[in-house]
């Protein structure tokens, strides 16, 4: 049976979910997501509901068949057919999401992958191996499988919702759960900023949430990364330049893709990062920035920036990796800013009457679509 696409923003680990959470290090974020990407997804065409035994053989295997290599058991009792791929994620998760038949649900990075949020790729560390799709059960048993990450976790039924056909967390609850057995409190930003990326949750949501869930394992991690996360970053590589920024750099927090405008209400650019106060702008330049007509797109943007009294520094491919070599450039770039007062800059942040902002700040989004009241249950 071929699944639909979900409904977006849809609402309704004992902990082994550990395991899972923590094996995409920041080395692997940095590495992985280099060229051009969306924060957002849908759920791919031709998915395939696992199917249990049928001794006619209409609606499933017959015994027979099941143990031939015309089918693949994902799950005790239920098989897709041999054609059916399990490298597509979004596949695995349907599987693995039918051994929840009314307690427990998918949660975690599945979950969040399964509403849309694009971040969540169910890969570990450099890409080279599959997470298991995090189940949390409560008091309830499952077999052990390989294939799943089990926590027996409390979960209330307030938690649970059913999407595009399986048992989700809620957004929040897999949120927390992924964040709270994050290895580092980057990834943790990363886990919470691409969430948001994906408009599933805002940080002042999630904030709202975790003051509920104050004896909860790993909740202290998730507080210090809600104190520093933001709405606004749309990619991992900026949110994990950003926190150079902040935390090696020491630089006062920047604003994150705001347009810029010259005096005459012309758009100069949406740059990753800005510090309004020294005139310094830093942005991301993924693999795709490598190609020639793109680059040529930089160079003049670059420009553009600096004829208005911008300062500017680029952070490419690996430099991610390289913390120190990225604070020495931020700090050499903001010793050339010009820190000039705001009626001598060339420059401005107030938008002039034409510009339209290109998504509705994202709480308001939330909020004027129901979904804000929903996202703070426990």
């Amino acid at each position: 049976m071929a699944m639909g696409s979900p409904a977006p923003g849809s609402l309704n680990r004992s902990s082994r979910l550990e395991t899972s959470a923590a094996t995409q290090s920041v080395q692997t974020i940095a590495a992985e997501y280099g060229g051009h990407w969306s924060p957002s997804c849908e759920l791919p065409p031709g998915l395939v509901r696992p199917r249990p035994i049928d001794p006619t053989g209409v609606n499933g295997p017959t015994k027979g068949q099941a143990r031939g290599p015309g089918w693949r058991q994902t799950s005790s009792g239920l098989y897709v057919p041999a054609e059916v791929s399990d490298e597509v994620v979004e596949q695995r998760i349907l599987e693995q999401g039918q051994r929840i038949c009314s307690h427990g649900a998918v949660t975690a990075w599945a979950a969040l992958r399964w509403r849309g949020a694009a971040y969540f790729d169910g890969l570990a560390e450099a890409a080279t191996s599959r997470l298991p799709v995090p189940l949390v059960v409560g008091r309830h048993r499952l077999r052990p499988d390989p294939r799943v990450e089990v926590s027996r976790d409390q979960i209330a039924p307030t938690e649970l919702t059913w999407v595009a056909g399986i048992f989700c967390a809620t957004v929040q609850r897999a949120l927390f759960d992924q964040m709270r057995y994050a290895p580092s409190l980057r990834t943790a930003v990363v886990a919470m900023e691409m969430a948001a990326a994906a408009r599933l949750i805002s940080v002042r949501l999630m904030r709202m949430y975790v003051a509920q869930r104050s004896a909860w394992q790993g909740v202290e991690l998730v507080r210090r990364a809600l104190a520093i996360a933001i709405d606004t970053s749309r990619s991992p590589q900026e949110t994990l330049m950003r926190l150079v920024w902040l935390l090696d750099a020491g630089l006062p927090a920047p604003l994150c893709n705001v347009p810029v405008f010259d005096l005459h209400g012309r758009l100069l650019g949406i740059p990753d990062l800005l510090d309004p106060v020294a005139g310094m702008i830093g942005e991301y330049d993924g693999a795709h920035h490598k190609a020639r007509k793109q680059h040529r797109s930089d160079v003049r943007r670059e420009g553009v920036f600096r004829d208005h009294g911008l300062e500017y520094f680029a952070v490419v491919g690996g430099d991610l990796l390289d913390r120190p070599l990225v604070v020495s450039r931020m700090h050499s770039t903001r010793a050339r800013a010009l820190f000039e007062p705001e009626e001598r800059r060339h420059w401005t942040l107030t938008p002039p009457p034409w510009w339209k902002p290109r998504e509705e700040p994202l709480d308001r989004h939330l909020l004027r679509t129901g979904q804000a009241g929903f996202l703070i249950r426990t």
